[in-house]
C-alpha cells in the first residue's frame, strides 16, 4: 500500500469513530510500507497502523505507550488525558498522546470499557542494536497483541466474580425464513468453552443468560437487516469477521489443529453450525493473541433444554445478578453469594443465570448442599481452607499466554497446597454425595510435589512483574546468591580491594573511586602516582587521568569487578527469567488437572456457601420434580428478607399455591392477587419466580416447604419503564413484553405480570387484562401469577375453573392505612389509592379533592355498576367454562355444527386454525 493510501486511511478515521468496526481479517496480512517524505519512525506507525485500522495502536516508545492522528483525539478524550503535537504531516500538525507504561492496565481498562480495542505494539529489539545500523535506523517493533473485550486476561482488567465470555456465532439455515444458529462461548482468563446451537427465536434468551463481553460473528450475520436491531439491543461490542476461513470444514480442521487430535468425536456430537462458531471463536482468539496458546478445554456441547429459559426482560424485572440501575449490590446474586474464592463467585453467578431444567441433576447438587448443611464442622474446615485459594485458573491463563508474573505461581502454590487439605478433609468422610466425591477426587489428582516446589523457589515477598527480579528464595540457587551478594556488597568488596591495595604499596591514601567517565578507578597524590608509573608497579597499575594534585589508574582486576558489578544486576534477572520459565513450563505440564482442580474447588465453594446460606437463614430443601406442581409454604422473598433484617424487622411470610386443581385439570392455576400499592403485591410475585430460579439452581430456598414442577421458562412483566431511544411509551414496552410471554409461555411455564393494562384508558386496560387471562388458562395452560388493580377481573374466578383470587390483607387504624403484607384467599374491595397518595406526602388539599371525587365516583358506580357489565357483554362472556358443557340437539343434515364438533381446539396450532376457519366459512 503507498504511504497515501497509508494516511487517506488515518484521516479517514478523523470522522467520528463507527460503532461498528470493520470486519477483522483473520489473515493479519500487513500491507508494505513506502516512506516516502515522512520520518522513518513515523512510515513504521503508519505502516502498522494499517495493519491495525479497527483498533486504537499503543505504540511503544521507550517508558511510553504513545497515540498519534485519530487514534490520540479517541483516547485523550476517552482518559482525559492531554492532547499534544508531534511535527506536522502534509502540513496539518500530528496529534499525539500517551500514558505510562507502568500504568498502561489502568488506561486499557477504561479503554475496553468504553468500548475501544488496542493493539499493542512492543519495542521488539533493544535501541543499542538499532543504533549499531545507523543514526536514522528505527528500533523494530510490531504488534504483540490485540486487547479486546472479549480477550482480557490481566487481574487488574478483569472482574473475579464475572467470567469474561467472547462468543462467537455462526448461522445454518434451513429455509429462506428460518436458521439454526451455533453460539460458541470462551473465556480465555479460565479456559471455558462451551457451543450449543438455537433457533433465531431463543437468540436473545441465550445472549442473556450468557452475558458476553464481546460478540464475533461473519459479516453476513452481522450485517444482516434482520440482526441490525438485535445487535443494537444487546449493548455488546459485536466485531465482524471477513468470510474466509469460517465454513464449517475450515473451522473442524482448526480445532483439530489446535488440540491435536484427529477427530472431534472424542469431545462429543457436534452440528456443523457449533462447530463453524467454535473455529471462528478460536480464530479470533489466535488472532488477537499472536500465537500464544491459552489453556482451552476441548469444547462441551450445552444441550438445549438443560437450563431454565429467562429472557433479558424478565432477568432485568427480576433484578437477578444486578438490580434495574445496574448495581450487583441488591440483587439476588449479591443476597446469596457467600462463597470465598473468585472461581466459587463465578460459578454461582453462572448456575443462576441458568437453572437446571433436568430433576436428578438439580436433586444431585440438593444432596451435596444437605450435607454440608447436616454437617457443620465439616463446612467450617472447607470454608476456612477454601479461603486461602486464589483465583488458579486464570493465574494459568496468565501463565501459558507468556502474561504471568511471581504472583500468579505463588497463586498456583497456594491453590494446589489448599486443594490437597480439602481433598484430605473430604476423604476422611465415610460417604459423600456424588458431586462432592468428584470434586475430591478431581482435588487428589494434583501433583501434590508441585506446590512444595512452587513455595520453595519462591520468595516470600514478590513483586508484580517478573521483570523487576528479587522473587527467587535466598539460598534456592547458588549462582544466583553470589550474583546478589556481589550486588549488595558491592561496596564492601570495593573496600576490602582498597584496603589490599593500601596494605601492598604502603600508601595509606591510596581510594578507589568511580565516576561516570573512567567507572572504578584508583587515586593517589601525584608523588605516589609517578612512582606507580615505574616498576614493579606500572604491570599492577595502569595510567588512566593525571590532575593537578593526583593521578588516577586501573587495573585489571579492578576493571574484572567493576564489569561484575556491573553485569551482576543483568545475570542476575536473567537466571532468575531462566528459573522463572523452569517453573512455568512445569506448571503448564501439569495444566488439565490444574484446570479439573480449579473447577472442582469452584463446586466445593459454591456447595458450602449455599450450605452456609441454607443453614444461617433458615433455608430448606425444595422438592423439584416433572410434574406441574407449584406449592410454596411459607415463602419470603430473599433480598427483601435480608434487607428488613438489617434493619431489625421481620418479613411476613406467605403461601403460594399454583399447582393444578385435580389430575385431570388442564394446566397450572392462575392465581389474581388484588390489593393497595405498598401492600408487597409485587414482592410477593417476584419471591415465588426467586424461590423457582433458586430450587432449579441447586439452593436450597427461603420457605418452610416448597414442591415446584420443574419451571422451563420464566417470564416476568414487572414494573414500568419507557424505551424512549426506540420511541416505544411505557404502555407499548408493557404491551411487547406482554406479547412475548403470550406468543412463547407453554404448559411449564412461570409467568409473573402485574399490573397488565394500566398505562392506557380503564376500559382497554380492563379489556387487554381481561383477554390476556383468558389467554393464559385456554392457550398458555401455565401457572400464573396475576396482580392488578381492575377488580372485575376477579370476577374470572367464578368463570375459569383454573382462576383463583388472592388478596393482601390491610386494615385501618384512625384513619391511617396499615398494610400487613399477608396474602390471603379472597378480593380486594378496595384500592386505598388516596391513603397511599397521602403517604407519599400529596398536599392535603389534593388529598381531600381527590376523596370528593372519589365519593362521587363510587356514587355513580353504585347507581350503575361497571361490574354488571360482565354479565352483559357477549365480550367478556366469551370463554364458557367446559365443566359445565351445554348439550343442544344438533339437526342431522347440519353440517357445520358437526364440522365444528370435530374440531380439536386444544390441539390444533394457529396454522391449522386458521385454515379449519376458511373451511367453516366456506360451509356457511
Amino acid at each position: 500500500m503507498a504511504l497515501a493510501a497509508h494516511f487517506d486511511s488515518v484521516r479517514a478515521m478523523r470522522r467520528d469513530e463507527p460503532t461498528i468496526p470493520p470486519a477483522i481479517d483473520l489473515s493479519s496480512a500487513k500491507a508494505p510500507a513506502d516512506p516516502g517524505r515522512v520520518t522513518p519512525m513515523m512510515a513504521q506507525y503508519v505502516e502498522i497502523k494499517a495493519a491495525n485500522p479497527d483498533s486504537l495502536l499503543f505504540y511503544r516508545m521507550g517508558d511510553f505507550y504513545e497515540l498519534f492522528f485519530r487514534d490520540a483525539e479517541i483516547a485523550s478524550r476517552t482518559l482525559g488525558i492531554v492532547l499534544t503535537k508531534r511535527g506536522k504531516h502534509l502540513g496539518e500538525d500530528i496529534a499525539m498522546c500517551g500514558v505510562p507504561v507502568e500504568r498502561a492496565d489502568d488506561y486499557l481498562q477504561r479503554l475496553i470499557a468504553a468500548g475501544h480495542r488496542v493493539a499493542v505494539c512492543e519495542q521488539t529489539e533493544d535501541p543499542a542494536e538499532a543504533k549499531k545500523r545507523g543514526a536514522k535506523s528505527v528500533v523494530q517493533r510490531d504488534v504483540v497483541r490485540l486487547v479486546t473485550p472479549g480477550t482480557i486476561t490481566e487481574e487488574r482488567l478483569l472482574e473475579p466474580g464475572r467470567a469474561s465470555l467472547l462468543v462467537a456465532v455462526a448461522r445454518r439455515k434451513l429455509t429462506d425464513s428460518s436458521a439454526l444458529y451455533g453460539l460458541a462461548a470462551v473465556d480465555i482468563s479460565t479456559g471455558r468453552f462451551s457451543v450449543l446451537e438455537t433457533p433465531q427465536e431463543r437468540l436473545a434468551v441465550e445472549f442473556a443468560r450468557l452475558e458476553p463481553r464481546e460478540i464475533v460473528c461473519p459479516e453476513a450475520i452481522h450485517d444482516d437487516p434482520e440482526l441490525k436491531e438485535f445487535w443494537r439491543e444487546l449493548n455488546v461490542p459485536v466485531t465482524p469477521l471477513a468470510r474466509e476461513g469460517l465454513d464449517a470444514a475450515s473451522a473442524e480442521r482448526r480445532l483439530k489443529e489446535f488440540f491435536g487430535v484427529a477427530t472431534l468425536d472424542a469431545f462429543g456430537a457436534f452440528s456443523r453450525a457449533e462447530i463453524a462458531a467454535a473455529g471462528a471463536a478460536l480464530a479470533y482468539v489466535e488472532r488477537t493473541q499472536f500465537g500464544a496458546r491459552p489453556p482451552l478445554s476441548p469444547p462441551v456441547r450445552d444441550t438445549g433444554g438443560a437450563t431454565m429459559l429467562i429472557d433479558a426482560a424478565t432477568r432485568a424485572n427480576l433484578e437477578l445478578t444486578r438490580t434495574l440501575s445496574g448495581e450487583r449490590t441488591g440483587s439476588l446474586l449479591a443476597a446469596i453469594d457467600r462463597t470465598v474464592t473468585p472461581g466459587g463467585a463465578r460459578l454461582i453467578a453462572e448456575r443462576l443465570a441458568g437453572p437446571l431444567t433436568e430433576p436428578t441433576a438439580i436433586a444431585a447438587r440438593h444432596d451435596a448442599v444437605e450435607a454440608l448443611v447436616t454437617d457443620a464442622p465439616l463446612r467450617e474446615d472447607l470454608r476456612r481452607d477454601l479461603a486461602r485459594v486464589p483465583d488458579i485458573a486464570r493465574a494459568l491463563a496468565r501463565l501459558s499466554l507468556d502474561r504471568g508474573g511471581p504472583r500468579d505461581l505463588a497463586a498456583l502454590g497456594a491453590g494446589l497446597t489448599a486443594a490437597r487439605d480439602l481433598a484430605l478433609a473430604l476423604g476422611q468422610q465415610r460417604e459423600l454425595p456424588d458431586d462432592l466425591q468428584k470434586a475430591a477426587d478431581a482435588l487428589a489428582e494434583t501433583d501434590a510435589s508441585l506446590p512444595l516446589k512452587l513455595t520453595e523457589t519462591l520468595a516470600d515477598e514478590l513483586p508484580l512483574n517478573r521483570r523487576d527480579g528479587r522473587f527467587v528464595r535466598d539460598g534456592h540457587d547458588p549462582a544466583l546468591d553470589e550474583l546478589r551478594l556481589l550486588q549488595v556488597d558491592s561496596r564492601k568488596v570495593i573496600a576490602q580491594l582498597q584496603q589490599r591495595y593500601a596494605a601492598e604499596t604502603g600508601n595509606r591514601t591510596l581510594r578507589i573511586k568511580h565516576n561516570s567517565m573512567l567507572g572504578y578507578f584508583v587515586e593517589v597524590s601525584q608523588a605516589v602516582g609517578e612512582e606507580f608509573l615505574k616498576e614493579p608497579w606500572r604491570a599492577t597499575f595502569v595510567h588512566r587521568q593525571t590532575m593537578s594534585d593526583a593521578m588516577r589508574f586501573s587495573s585489571v582486576e579492578l576493571g574484572e569487578l567493576e564489569s561484575k558489578i556491573a553485569s551482576a544486576a543483568d545475570r542476575a534477572l536473567k537466571l532468575e527469567l531462566t528459573i522463572f520459565a523452569d517453573l512455568t513450563a512445569t506448571v503448564l505440564a501439569e495444566a488439565e488437572p490444574i484446570k479439573a482442580a480449579a473447577l472442582a474447588l469452584a463446586e466445593i465453594d459454591v456447595t458450602a456457601a449455599l450450605a452456609e446460606l441454607a443453614a444461617s437463614e433458615g433455608w430448606t430443601r425444595p422438592l423439584v420434580d416433572e410434574g406441574t406442581a407449584f406449592a410454596i409454604s411459607a415463602g419470603r422473598h430473599p433480598v427483601v428478607e435480608a434487607a428488613l433484617k438489617r434493619d431489625g424487622k421481620p418479613f411476613v411470610a406467605n403461601d403460594s399455591e399454583l399447582s393444578p386443581p385435580s389430575a385431570k385439570a388442564n394446566g397450572g392455576r392462575i392465581c389474581l392477587i388484588t390489593g393497595p400499592n405498598m401492600a408487597g403485591k409485587s414482592t410477593f410475585l417476584r419471591q415465588n419466580a426467586l424461590i423457582a430460579v433458586l430450587a432449579q439452581m441447586g439452593a436450597f430456598v427461603p420457605a418452610a416447604h416448597a414442591h415446584i414442577g420443574v419451571v422451563d421458562r420464566l417470564f416476568s412483566r414487572v414494573g414500568a419503564a419507557d424505551d424512549l431511544a426506540r420511541g416505544r411509551s411505557t404502555f407499548m414496552v408493557e404491551m411487547v413484553e406482554t406479547a412475548a410471554i403470550l406468543n412463547q409461555a407453554g404448559p411449564r411455564a412461570l409467568v409473573i405480570l402485574d399490573e397488565i393494562g394500566r398505562g392506557t384508558a380503564t376500559f382497554d386496560g380492563l379489556s387487554i387484562a381481561w383477554a390476556a387471562i383468558e389467554h393464559l388458562h385456554e392457550i398458555n395452560r401455565c401457572r400464573a401469577l396475576f396482580a392488578t388493580h381492575y377488580h372485575e377481573l376477579t370476577a374470572l374466578g367464578d368463570r375459569l375453573d383454573r382462576v383463583t383470587n388472592a388478596t393482601v390483607r390491610v386494615t385501618e387504624w384512625n384513619g391511617e392505612v396499615v398494610f400487613l403484607h399477608e396474602v390471603v384467599p379472597g378480593a380486594a374491595d378496595r384500592s386505598y389509592g388516596i391513603q397511599v397518595a397521602k403517604l407519599a406526602g400529596l398536599p392535603p388539599a389534593v388529598v381531600e379533592r381527590a376523596r370528593a371525587i372519589l365519593s362521587e365516583l363510587e356514587k355513580t358506580e353504585r347507581e350503575k355498576p361497571v361490574a354488571s357489565l360482565v354479565d352483559d357483554l357477549p365480550l367478556f362472556a366469551a370463554p364458557v367454562r367446559r365443566a359445565a358443557p351445554v348439550v343442544e340437539t344438533v339437526p342431522a343434515n347440519d353440517t357445520l355444527r358437526e364440522a365444528l364438533a370435530e374440531l380439536d381446539l386444544d390441539e390444533m396450532t394457529p396454522r391449522q386454525a386458521l385454515e379449519a376457519l376458511y373451511k367453516l366459512k366456506g360451509l356457511g
